[in-house]
This record gives C-alpha cells, sequence and structure tokens, in this order.
C-alpha cells in the first residue's frame, strides 16, 4: 500500500503541475480560456503588482525566496533517487552448465538464506538481503545472537552452512557477505 502510494500521489500531483503550468502557457499564447478559469486572458497576470511589490524593500525577501525553492528542488531530487533505486536484488543470474542462464528471484534466496541462518544454533534472530549485480550478487546477513552464543563460532557455521549452500544452490562461483552479529538482551529472571 506504502509503494503504491509513494508512487500514485506525486504522480497526480505532477500531473496537476503540468496541466496547470499548460495551461498558464496556452493562455499566454492567445488560446481563450473558459470562463470559470483562474486568469481571463493573455494580458491578465497570476501575481497583481501589490502582490509583487509588497516585499521590494525586504533585501531578504526574493533571496530567501530562491533559497526556499533551491532547496525544495534538491530534496525532490533526491527523494526521486530513492524511490527509483532498488535497494535489493530482484533477480540472480544462475549458470545452468549449458551455455544459458536462468533467473531465480532474489527474495526466494534471501528467504532461504534468511531461514538457513535463523536455524543456526545461538542464533535468536536472522535476516539477510542480496545486493550488487545479478550476475555477482552480495550478501548482507544480520543475526541477533543469544546470550551464550559463541560469536566465532557462529560466524564460521554461517560461512560454511548457510552461505555455501546458498552459493552452491544458486551456482555463484563466490557469495560475498556482509555480516552484522548483535548479541540479543535479556531480561532479569525471577527465581522462586
Amino acid at each position: 500500500m506504502l509503494r503504491t502510494v509513494n508512487r500514485v500521489l506525486p504522480g497526480l500531483a505532477g500531473l496537476v503541475l503540468v496541466v496547470l503550468g499548460g495551461s498558464v502557457l496556452a493562455v499566454g499564447l492567445g488560446v481563450r480560456p473558459p470562463t470559470w478559469w483562474i486568469h481571463d486572458g493573455r494580458h491578465d497576470v497570476l501575481l497583481a503588482d501589490g502582490d509583487r511589490t509588497r516585499w521590494r524593500d525586504e533585501g531578504w525577501w526574493w533571496p530567501a525566496v530562491v533559497a526556499v525553492l533551491a532547496v525544495a528542488v534538491l530534496f525532490a531530487l533526491w527523494w526521486l533517487a530513492a524511490v527509483l533505486r532498488r535497494p535489493r536484488l530482484a533477480e540472480v543470474l544462475v549458470d545452468t552448465g549449458d551455455g544459458e542462464g536462468a533467473l531465480l528471484r532474489g527474495r526466494a534466496l534471501e528467504d532461504a538464506l534468511t531461514a538457513e541462518a535463523g536455524a543456526l544454533r545461538g542464533v535468536r534472530g536472522a535476516r539477510a538481503a542480496l545486493v550488487g549485480r545479478r550476475s555477482a550478487p552480495e550478501a548482507r546477513v544480520r543475526l541477533q545472537l543469544e546470550p551464550h552464543a559463541d560469536p566465532g563460532e557462529t560466524l564460521s557455521r554461517l560461512t560454511t552452512e548457510s552461505l555455501a549452500h546458498a552459493r552452491d544452490s544458486a551456482g555463484l562461483t563466490s557469495l560475498p557477505a556482509e555480516v552484522r552479529l548483535r548479541a540479543a538482551r535479556h531480561g532479569p529472571e525471577r527465581v522462586n
């Protein structure tokens, strides 16, 4: 739902701005507007003299307006880049050995890696994500360890078992991984 709203609302806002801007341009070029439109004709202005010159004597006004608009444009560009960027790998190219390739959904490999890493002894919770290119994926694994777990042993088992199974099942030559370990906190226990 959030993804839909994140794409539909800016699209509608852009459409409204394009329609309003296009209509102002059309009226300025001589197209006769309808009677209910916000300005009457070619020589009508959007901002009257009183509105435009109200802050003219204040030296800070126009630089402030330009600065606010520049920040708004930079924010809009940053937001657009964040929306268009794919943080996760959608698919992984699997070598089938016959000169052709197959595509494996990245989410399926992430789910398998998460399940296998979560089943390791001493792991309370796991989360895996694939990043990089589809021909050379990289794994980012986060593990929440039980208080009694040995981080070295858990990392060794993750490398030799879970990551090795994921690499072998996808037919990859290598699967570099960034692993973050976090110890689980536990509260005091009541003794009767």
